[in-house]
C-alpha cells in the first residue's frame, strides 16, 4: 500500500471488517484487543458497536501474511522440499551421492562400512571399538534381535551430551558391532560384509561378501532421509548414540522406509505368476498404484546405488525379466531397493536380508549425524500449525 493510499484509510473500522481484512472468528478478534494487540474503541454513532484501530489490524495482517509465508515454506520442506537443516555428512548433487564430499560409488569400490562410518563422522585412523561385548540377544528373527539390542545399549549407555569425543567414537564403533552381532546371532570379529556373509552361509571375502561389502557402503548414509532426521531429533535432546540409533531404526522399520524391500518382494511373486511381469506391472498401474523398487524423487535419472549394485552380479531371469517390464512399460529405472532384493535372490540369502543391510549400513549414518546434531547443542524443536478449533 503506497503512503497516499495509507492516507485515505480511515483510523478506525467495524469489527466486521476487522475481522474479514484478518480472515478470522470474532473470537479471535476480541482475544487480539484483550491482549493489547488492538484498540478498540465505542463507535460515536453508534455506542452499542464498537470500532477498532485500523493501523493496528493492518499490523496484524501483515505479520499474519509473513508467517503464512515461512510456514508454507517449511511444511513444503518437510515432503523433499528444500533443505531445513545444516549438516557437514552427505548431499545429492547432479545425480550423484557424496559422503563428505567423496562419491559414494568411487568409495563401494574399495572401502568397508567399518571406514565408511569413521569417514561420515569425520573421524581418521585405525577404528576404535570395545572386545568385551554382550551375546546378541534371543529373538525369533534379525529385525527382532535388531531392535533389542539397540534398545538394551539405549537403556544403559549415557546421554551422548556432553561426553568425551574420543569415548563417543569407540562407543560409535562399538555400538555398530552389537547390531552386526543381534543380526548374525553371534558375536563374531573381522570385517562386518564378512561376519555376514558368513552367517547368511557365504564364504566370507568371496563374491557374494564382496557385493554385502559394497551394498554396505552405499546405504550408509543418505541425507536428511525419514530415519536420521527421527535420530538427529533424538540426538538433539542429548539420547545417546544407542538412543539416536533406536529411533533410527524405528523409522526405519516403515514400509515407506526401509520396509520397501517387501514391497518389491511382493511384485516381485505377483510377476512369477503365470500371468507373467507385464501383467503384474499393469494391475498395478489400472490400480493406481506406485511401482516399488523403481523411481526415485532425488535421482531422475537413475538411482546410482543401484546402478553400481547391478553392475556387480547377474539378476535372476525372473528379476531380469521384472526389471525389463517395468522399463518398457514405464520407462523407470530401478532404485535401490529393487537392487537389494535382487541381490538376495541371486545369492539366496535370507528374506529380510535387505532389511538387515539397510538397518546395520544406515547405523553408521545415524550414528555420524547424532554426533554432529550433538555438537550444535540446538533442540530440533519445530511448531505445528493449529487447524483444529478455534481457541475460546
Amino acid at each position: 500500500m503506497t503512503a497516499e493510499a495509507a492516507a485515505r484509510q480511515p483510523e478506525w473500522i467495524a469489527a466486521e471488517e476487522a475481522r474479514a481484512r484478518l480472515g478470522v472468528r470474532p473470537q479471535t478478534l476480541y482475544a487480539y484487543v484483550s491482549r493489547g494487540r488492538v484498540q478498540v474503541r465505542a463507535d460515536p454513532a453508534d455506542p452499542r458497536r464498537s470500532l477498532y484501530r485500523t493501523a493496528d489490524i493492518a499490523a496484524l495482517a501483515a505479520r499474519k501474511s509473513r508467517s503464512r509465508k515461512v510456514s508454507d515454506v517449511a511444511a513444503g520442506a518437510i515432503a523433499w522440499g528444500e533443505p531445513v537443516l545444516a549438516s557437514a555428512i552427505t548431499t545429492i548433487s547432479g545425480g550423484r551421492l557424496f559422503y563428505r564430499g567423496r562419491d559414494a560409488v568411487e568409495l563401494a569400490e574399495t572401502e568397508t562400512l567399518e571406514a565408511v562410518a569413521r569417514l561420515l563422522r569425520g573421524g581418521h585412523g585405525a577404528a576404535l571399538k570395545r572386545t568385551d561385548r554382550p551375546r546378541p540377544p534371543e529373538g525369533p528373527d534379525m529385525r527382532s534381535r535388531a531392535f533389542l539390542a539397540l534398545a538394551i545399549q539405549a537403556g544403559k549407555d549415557p546421554p551422548a551430551r556432553g561426553r568425551n569425543p574420543l569415548a563417543l567414537a569407540v562407543e560409535a564403533a562399538t555400538l555398530l558391532d552389537v547390531l552386526t552381532d543381534a543380526v548374525a546371532g553371534e558375536v563374531g570379529g573381522g570385517a562386518i560384509a564378512n561376519r555376514l556373509a558368513l552367517a547368511w552361509g557365504l564364504g566370507p571375502g568371496g563374491p557374494g561378501a564382496d557385493l554385502i561389502r559394497r551394498a554396505l557402503v552405499l546405504l550408509a548414509d543418505h541425507e536428511l532421509n525419514a530415519s536420521t532426521f527421527a535420530a538427529r531429533v533424538a540426538a538433539s535432546t542429548g539420547a545417546s548414540l544407542a538412543a539416536s540409533a533406536l529411533a533410527g531404526l524405528s523409522a526405519l522399520s516403515g514400509p515407506r522406509h526401509g520396509g520397501a524391500a517387501a514391497a518389491v518382494q511382493g511384485l516381485a511373486r505377483d510377476a512369477a505368476q503365470p500371468a507373467g511381469p507385464r501383467a503384474a506391472v499393469a494391475a498395478r498401474l489400472t490400480e493406481d498404484r506406485a511401482i516399488p523398487g523403481f523411481g526415485h524423487n532425488l535421482y531422475p535419472e537413475g538411482d546410482p546405488r543401484a546402478q553400481a549394485l547391478l553392475a556387480r552380479f547377474a539378476p535372476t531371469p525372473e528379476m531380469a525379466r521384472l526389471q525389463a517390464a517395468v522399463a518398457n512399460i514405464t520407462g523407470l529405472p530401478p532404485n535401490v531397493d529393487f537392487a537389494l532384493v535382487a541381490m538376495t535372490k541371486a545369492l539366496r540369502l535370507p528374506e529380510d536380508a535387505p532389511f538387515a543391510l539397510f538397518a546395520i549400513a544406515r547405523c553408521a549414518g545415524w550414528i555420524a549425524h547424532a554426533i554432529e546434531q550433538e555438537q550444535t547443542g540446538a533442540l530440533i524443536r519445530p511448531r505445528a500449525r493449529y487447524v483444529g478449533v478455534e481457541p475460546e
